[in-house]
């Protein structure tokens, strides 16, 4: 595969999956809807818009070349280890899924992480959209845990490419507003995170906000004890109770939301002003 067919795939394989997302959002939708979808859409896209350009102009660099580094230096875990290069590729994409995990819980218990981290959760939908739309100051933030990610698993050009591809898809896929089969919903959860799972996560109730942080796989979850799949998902209202006046989803009160007074996510605005 040549180099311009290889960067060209990543963005192919989103397109066609958000296509088909698209669809069965129409078809078999998991949650009411609170406000027009195109509306939503439409400001998702312009503050993932704003999101993508420390990726593009800090994160992706910075990674590359920190990777192309570990690869030539033959530093970090998956080095030391002396395992063959197909098993240490899958090896190090699996570590950077685990350590996204840490990244995730980080996001939710430090305070100027939350600021930024907050904008995301404050959809009162759930769909594909949801999936880009961070706060940019969020995906800067992100860059100096992407690089000691990268110097301390080891992680490769290669492997970081499919790591950043399949994380994508994932996420673009778990924050989809789509009811999948209850069957097929259990056995694609025993592996991987789905739409309900995630919706479990991004529910407006504080007893759920540390349960599902997992990115790809599940068993992280499962593991540290953060696994919940036991709430009806038509039981859960998506965002935080403190944001959820039309305002509060406005583009520019998105914007600015990390960088004014912190509301209490879990008081109700309403409550607050009672």
């Amino acid at each position: 595969m040549n180099a311009r067919l290889r960067n060209a795939t990543p963005g192919a394989l989103l397109a066609v999956e958000l296509l088909v997302l698209l669809v069965f959002e129409a078809r078999r939708p998991l949650r009411e809807k609170t406000e027009s979808k195109w509306r939503r859409d439409l400001r998702n896209a312009a503050v993932a818009t704003i999101a993508a350009i420390p990726v593009a102009t800090v994160e992706r660099p910075v990674a590359m070349r920190l990777a192309r580094m570990t690869e030539q230096r033959k530093f970090g875990i998956v080095h030391v280890a002396r395992i063959p290069e197909p098993l240490r590729t899958m090896v190090a994409v699996v570590l950077m899924d685990y350590s996204m995990y840490w990244w995730h819980a980080l996001t939710h218990r430090v305070g100027l992480l939350w600021r930024f981290h907050a904008v995301h959760h404050v959809d009162r939908d759930m769909d594909a959209s949801t999936a880009f739309r961070f706060h940019a100051g969020d995906m800067l933030l992100s860059v100096l845990w992407r690089a000691l990610q990268i110097a301390i698993i080891g992680v490769s050009p290669l492997s970081y490419t499919i790591w950043q591809t399949s994380l994508t898809l994932s996420i673009a896929f778990h924050h989809a507003d789509i009811e999948l089969a209850p069957a097929l919903e259990k056995r694609i959860a025993w592996f991987f995170v789905t739409p309900h799972l995630h919706g479990i996560h991004h529910a407006d109730r504080e007893d759920l906000e540390s349960a599902n942080w997992s990115s790809g796989l599940t068993i992280w979850d499962r593991i540290h004890g953060t696994f919940r799949d036991d709430v009806a998902h038509d039981t859960l209202r998506m965002g935080l109770p403190a944001y959820r006046d039309d305002r509060d989803a406005a583009f520019a009160s998105l914007m600015t939301m990390p960088f004014g007074a912190q509301r209490d996510a879990w008081v109700s605005n309403h409550d607050a002003r009672a």
